[in-house]
């Protein structure tokens, strides 16, 4: 110690003393509901809405669970007027006696145990989507309160839990004929941004679930007043193998039943694409092996983008993983040996891109063991459901060409078009590629570039207009922030191929910037920006560009949406003031707001677009890190997004007005 006094001065020695303080006392082991409440990111990814909706489909995918079992065919989710959540089923209930082990009741150890349930040894469920056994006990620890009902074995029990706690013990309050679980509970204030649920991001993942366990009725009621949930489209007159809806003036009430299953699910795809299928049956492959099972639903459509939807015991897996891979294999192989074997080809290979194009597609996989990347569960890793699904595509779609010439040659030839496309947008890109990620040699002539070459601390700001870009750039910080000025309405992608893409003169110096590529030539590692910011008026117009921007980085560079480097700008819409004291409203009601602050006779000044605020006023309401506010781009809901993106931007113009009429008076409440 005295040697390493004498190379450092007394401060740092005087720091290390203080630090060698550091003793057992200082490790801390946190017991349920503490570990929980105190890192909640780590069960349920955030505390924003995604978190919040968590709580609801960690306890219905328990009850999903018991449907896989063949236990439940019935389930009911309700949204009380308190702003609590039930769920509830038909299934078996929960055993009611004393845990051997744990010494409590065993429905006690299911809501404040982690890592506890009957998923772990194999009996109880042959698949479940639930595999971490954290689920209830974790909305058990972040829920204000939670109310517990369970019948079992001709008995109704009740328990309830307060901020994970147990405050009223478990006792058998009567006699029963029925059977299964009611769960009621409120998220807590206290760790959630707010409470409030959203109706629709809760039916969209329920009828998910109706589609892919067919047979099983979810019944979901909102009990709700006053709420005013933006709705995509109306599904009134559908029907499915006993799939009805009902709407009540005062309440939503809503059935979903589908016995045609995930054939079912492809349907529903290509009608809200609104585009044209090319053949009218919809192929679907079904498989085992070992315990595992694959359950794959596809049909071809005549537009230029491919969606592919993956589950894994139910379980919506948005990054993929192995049984997609092998469902993209297996349909390559397919296809390829088929165009060689009745001369579609001349030597060349179609790419796995060129056959998916215009696909619809879902495939779904049950396996007992599924290994996710997290407790969000977001990509499966089983390395054996990979060739399980890869030979099953490969040899039962082969028969199907067989049998079907007639669709296998309309596939072919669109793929065969895709494949021209694609080598035409293959001399189109070289133009846009740079041998390194930050030369300055091939980067777009009219982007004003940032000094600072560590991507996470650079922003680039894609602007509306030239006169705006000028402004943007004298407002901008140099250092860090990154100016394109955007000539005009850029492509609108929904309706065009990779090639026309590529030859856009509008989007080339978008792709040039970004420095990553596009398409299958992606690569997220050579991002030039931490975020890249579109810059819009805050009118029709300038909605319309944000909206086709959005559409191309959806179609061609989504990874950029998934991984949070996607934003949208808030420009005020007023600047009210009176003498020297001004305030930007972003809203008429904060407008409002403002000219009473300032003694109800100030003065409005309307901004019509970015281009009449000068620098300063840029700097200050719309780029200043410090003042400005802009939200991130995210996809809560893939199937909501693809389905947007598809009526606003396709071809059909009747869906489109229907939705602008249906949403128009939410307009102002939307949050790009």
């Amino acid at each position: 110690m005295s040697e390493l006094n004498d190379l450092m001065g007394g401060q740092e020695t005087a720091k290390i003393k203080e630090l060698s303080e550091y003793t057992e006392e200082d490790i801390q082991a946190l017991d349920f509901p503490d570990s929980v409440r105190k890192r909640p990111g780590m069960y349920i990814s955030n505390t924003s809405q995604k978190g919040l909706h968590h709580l609801i489909y960690e306890i219905a995918d328990n009850s999903i669970d018991e449907a896989l079992a063949g236990r439940c065919d019935r389930i009911k989710i309700e949204f009380n007027k308190d702003g609590s959540v039930s769920v509830s089923d038909n299934g078996m209930g929960i055993p009611a006696g004393i845990h051997p082990k744990m010494g409590i009741p065993t429905l006690e150890v299911v809501f404040c145990v982690l890592h506890a349930g009957g998923k772990f040894g194999g009996r109880g469920y042959k698949t479940a989507a639930g595999l971490h056994g954290v689920g209830a006990s974790v909305v058990n620890a972040l829920s204000e309160w939670i109310e517990v009902i369970n019948c079992y074995d001709g008995n109704k029990y009740t328990h309830r839990f307060e901020r994970g706690k147990v405050v009223r013990e478990m006792e058998c309050v009567e006699k029963t004929d029925g059977h299964g679980l009611f769960v009621t509970f409120l998220p807590d204030r206290e760790i959630f941004e707010s409470i409030e649920f959203d109706y629709n991001m809760v039916l969209n993942r329920m009828r998910e679930q109706a589609f892919l366990n067919a047979g099983l009725t979810i019944e979901i009621y909102d009990h709700r007043e006053n709420i005013a949930d933006l709705e995509l489209s109306s599904d009134s007159g559908e029907q499915d193998g006993g799939m009805t809806e009902n709407k009540d003036s005062r309440e939503r009430h809503k059935i979903l039943r589908y016995d045609g299953g995930i054939k079912s699910f492809v349907e529903r795809i290509n009608r809200m694409k609104r585009s044209e299928v090319l053949h009218k049956d919809i192929i679907y492959l079904y498989g085992e092996k070992n315990g595992a099972t694959a359950e794959i639903a596809f049909q071809y459509n005549d537009s230029y983008n491919e969606t592919i939807l993956s589950f894994a015991n139910n379980m919506n897996t948005i990054d993929g993983g192995t049984h997609e891979t092998g469902f993209k294999t297996g349909l390559s192989k397919a296809f390829n040996d088929y165009a060689k074997k009745y001369n579609f080809l001349k030597g060349e290979t179609l790419s796995g891109e060129d056959i998916r194009e215009g696909i619809s597609a879902v495939v779904s996989v049950k396996l007992q063991d599924a290994l996710f990347e997290s407790q969000t569960k977001v990509k499966l890793g089983n390395s054996e459901i990979r060739p399980l699904v890869d030979n099953l595509v490969a040899e039962k779609l082969s028969e199907y060409l067989e049998e079907n010439p007639a669709a296998a040659r309309l596939i072919l030839e669109k793929s065969i078009l895709a494949s021209r496309a694609r080598e035409a947008a293959r001399k189109a890109r070289e133009l846009t590629r740079r041998k390194s990620v930050l030369e300055s040699g091939s980067l777009p002539g009219k982007l004003s570039d940032c000094s600072e070459r560590d991507m996470e601390k650079t922003e680039l700001f894609l602007v509306e207009g030239n006169s705006a870009g000028g402004s943007a750039k004298e407002a901008r910080d140099s250092i860090f922030q990154a100016i394109l000025p955007l000539r005009g309405k850029v492509l609108n992608v929904e309706k065009s191929r990779l090639d026309k893409v590529y030859s856009n003169m509008q989007l080339i110096p978008i792709i040039q910037a970004l420095g990553t590529g596009i398409g299958e030539d992606f690569t997220l590692d050579k991002l030039r920006y931490g975020k890249i910011i579109i810059m819009s008026d805050a009118d029709v117009d300038g909605a319309h560009i944000r909206t086709l921007l959005l559409t191309f980085f959806f179609r061609h560079m989504r990874p950029l949406i998934d991984e949070g480097h996607i934003y949208a700008a808030q420009p005020p819409l007023f600047k009210v003031y009176r003498g020297r004291q001004e305030r930007y409203a972003f809203s008429e009601e904060e407008c409002s707001r403002y000219i009473q602050e300032l003694g109800g006779n100030a003065d409005v000044q309307r901004y019509k677009g970015l281009a009449e605020m000068n620098a300063d006023q840029l700097r200050d309401t719309t780029m200043n890190p410090e003042t400005r506010t802009i939200s991130k781009i995210n996809i809560e809901d893939v199937m909501l997004a693809e389905e947007t993106f598809s009526i606003l931007m396709g071809d059909k113009v009747e869906p489109r007005r229907e939705f602008i009429e249906m949403n128009a008076k939410y307009a102002s409440n939307l949050d790009f």
